[in-house]
């Protein structure tokens, strides 16, 4: 009798250490499932953490600007569970990964979302990830955020494309959800093909240089925002060797840049190109003030071209690269002869989201062309 009761309580002690082991492996994983197999693997996020997560990821969450658009870029969409409220109240449009996949936004809602705006862990436990991807989080907030949620958080970075060079950053992101989501392939193909793209845009201008002035302006960061609003060492611009008069007057750190009417007075770009996510800015402030932008060179030629949305909750990536084949045919036409922007446009949405977009996106936005506001504004 006796050594019945003691097989019987190694038998549970046997069955406690393997649950506790289990709960180890899965990070305090709030229940939800390990993957077909069970097995875990190990990965080292953006901020050097160290996260244990499901080696066959079924159910996921995206949070943070940008976080949403790499899971599409991988193929994953799918596998998406839940998304940020700010998803839904802003529409698809504008953001091709959810353009693309308008499926989406019957999921349910995970937490607010939006920049600067914190995860909420009982959104996300709601729907019960294997996994939650982020971004701009610190290593503070990713921490607590997996302590109280149960989940595995990995934290992808800042996918902003700041400058040309933060193109290795955009890579980084790719490859790491690709580890965790089994998509490893997938990234490679899509770093592959960036950089097919960045060699033959490079490759066009080569040995020839834009001597005129340009600008760019109406550029979302943090929200829309009018003329005004610009970028130093504007990638799309880079890509091309092209300087903005923003560059040459020496605006610092690459980025955003807020610059004042003078400015644009004082350097009078021979050249503007709009973010046509923010023309509707662009078109009030003409409404109220006319004459500022007749003083300005380039509206007073016609010399005004729309571009597709650069930034919509972090960088369209996409988006930024049929941007520079449009503004590659504005400012060097022998150099890219025998490009069709829209065309272009529609193969490069097609290769990272599954579609091409270009004609809801101009119906939308307007489109790539040539902008003359006293008409757009009285429409």
């Amino acid at each position: 009798m006796r050594g019945w009761w003691v097989v019987l309580a190694a038998a549970v002690a046997a069955a406690a250490a393997l649950a506790l082991l289990a709960a180890d492996h899965m990070g305090g994983h709030g229940g939800a499932a390990a993957g077909a197999s069970g097995r875990f693997v190990e990965v080292v996020d953006a901020l050097g953490r160290r996260v244990r997560v499901p080696a066959n990821v079924s159910r996921v969450v995206a949070v943070g600007p940008g976080a949403l658009r790499i899971v599409v870029y991988l193929g994953a969409w799918d596998r998406v569970v839940g998304v940020e409220a700010v998803e839904k109240r802003w529409g698809p449009a504008g953001r091709p990964y959810v353009m693309a996949h308008p499926e989406l936004l019957s999921l349910p809602v995970v937490g607010p979302g939006g920049p600067g705006r914190a995860p909420d862990p009982e959104g996300i436990m709601s729907v019960r990830p294997d996994v939650v991807l982020a971004t701009f989080l610190t290593r503070e907030v990713a921490d607590r955020l997996q302590r109280e949620t149960g989940v595995p958080v990995v934290v992808l970075g800042s996918p902003v494309l700041t400058s040309l060079g933060d193109l290795e950053g955009f890579y980084r992101a790719l490859r790491l959800a690709g580890r965790v989501l089994g998509r490893e392939a997938r990234a490679e193909e899509l770093v592959s093909y960036v950089e097919g793209l960045v060699s033959d845009i490079r490759g066009r201008v080569e040995g020839v240089a834009f001597n005129g002035s340009v600008y760019v302006g109406g550029v979302g960061f943090r929200g829309k925002h009018g003329l005004t609003s610009t970028w130093c060492r504007f990638p799309v611009f880079e890509l091309l060797g092209v300087e903005s008069v923003v560059d040459r007057a020496g605006c610092g750190r690459p980025g955003h840049v807020e610059v004042d009417r003078e400015f644009l007075l004082r350097y009078d770009p021979g050249v503007v190109f709009i973010d046509e996510n923010g023309l509707f800015l662009v078109l009030e402030d003409y409404r109220r003030d006319p004459g500022f932008y007749e003083w300005l060179s380039a509206f007073r030629l016609g010399r005004v071209y729309g571009l597709l949305p650069f930034n919509y909750y972090a960088t369209n990536y996409e988006l930024a690269l049929a941007d520079a084949y449009y503004v590659g045919k504005v400012l060097f036409p022998d150099r890219f002869r025998d490009v069709d922007p829209a065309a272009k446009a529609d193969e490069i949405m097609g290769f990272f989201v599954g579609k091409g977009l270009y004609r809801e996106l101009a119906e939308r936005y307007g489109g790539f062309g040539r902008l003359e506001l006293s008409r757009l504004a009285c429409g």
